[in-house]
């Protein structure tokens, strides 16, 4: 195969590759991901957990107990919620926010294309 079909598949590769919307499907991907999460309390024992703070052994972080917040919002579980983290409902609206906003902009770049092609 000569060298430059090599190259031209590459960059087709490329520009397939850019045309995926990470960060929308980064977003979708994890309020669905913490939709579906069981919250685990740091007194329930052991979890996997990426936090430097619980690996150090604290018990409280302000991140860890906002990601539980969003979790129990997304189930419904207010009055817990708020127990964990104030914060959780505004990050909630403002995640939706964001969402909205890159799924307008690609449906408008589909849009665009579509009338372009006819």
């Amino acid at each position: 195969m000569p060298a430059f079909m090599t190259l031209k598949f590459k960059t087709a590769k490329a520009q397939w590759m850019s045309r995926i919307p990470i960060e929308l499907v980064f977003w979708i991907t994890a309020m669905l991901l913490l939709a579906a999460a069981q919250p685990v309390y740091p007194h329930q024992g052991n979890h996997f957990s990426l936090c430097p703070l619980a690996a150090a052994g604290l018990e409280w972080c302000p991140g860890c107990g906002l990601g539980r917040s969003i979790t129990l919002f997304l189930q419904g579980e207010w009055r817990d919620g708020f127990k964990q983290h104030w914060m959780g409902a505004p990050a909630i609206v403002i995640i939706i926010g964001r969402i909205y906003v890159l799924a307008k902009a690609e449906w408008k770049k589909l849009i665009v294309k579509g009338g372009e092609n006819v």
